[in-house]
């Protein structure tokens, strides 16, 4: 297996990270939420295959980095232009996830990862690229992938963070011409509705632990 797994990842700091859980969580409980899903999401990269992982971190790092992870800062100003910078900083093939989706495996990103491989031809007898994607169930996207191409034409004028913006990246990816392997559907945890959802399909995670002190876990029937 070849290539890397990039976490994009905000330190956990209260008051910056997870606000839109306040209320009904504080700030500091927020950032406790946030700490236990990056420490989940980390656990399933550290134990994929992926011979690099990388985590490209906005604020310091703290006690939940684990060992074997390469630290890399975010730079540049919007979402995309930071996405554009680590992916050009990472290098490829690889694929990219968030800190926010502890519900991930190792086996599947694993799989993902392996998916970036051979394509379909294309009308002059090349192999088309591959791209992976994976739409998030808030009209965003979870992972993505790619390799051979310019980071910033991937990213370059996407409006991030809406309700769109999934399918307006599938759109640039498909007119960067590339062959799109799609992931299954992920929800990130933004809500305390999305924190109950996800702590329900994670027992015993930290992610878990942290949302049923603060009673937020769904009953799973």
């Amino acid at each position: 297996m070849t290539g890397h797994v990039l976490v994009m990842a905000k330190a956990p700091i209260a008051g910056r990270v997870k606000t839109r859980l306040c209320p009904p969580c504080t700030p500091t409980e927020a950032a406790e939420i946030a700490a236990a899903a990056l420490s989940d999401t980390l656990d399933a990269v550290a134990a994929c295959g992926a011979p690099k992982k990388i985590i490209a971190l906005e604020g310091p790092p703290g006690p939940w980095l684990p060992c074997g992870f390469e630290l890399i800062a975010q730079r540049g100003g919007d979402l995309a232009e930071r996405l554009a910078w680590a992916w050009a900083d990472a290098g490829g093939p690889g694929i990219q996830i968030g800190m926010d989706t502890p519900q991930v495996r190792p086996g599947e990103l694993d799989g993902l990862l392996e998916s970036l491989r051979g394509g379909e031809r294309g009308a002059g007898g090349g192999r088309r690229r591959r791209a992976v994607l994976g739409h998030a169930a808030d009209g965003g996207w979870w992972v993505i992938g790619f390799d051979g191409v310019d980071p910033s034409s991937v990213f370059r004028g996407i409006p991030m963070s809406t309700g769109s913006t999934g399918r307006h990246q599938e759109r640039r990816l498909r007119q960067l011409g590339m062959e799109i392997v799609l992931a299954g559907v992920h929800r990130d945890i933004d809500t305390a509705e999305d924190l109950a959802e996800v702590a329900a399909l994670v027992p015993g995670s930290r992610t878990e632990s942290a949302a049923a002190a603060l009673g937020l876990v769904r009953q799973v029937a």
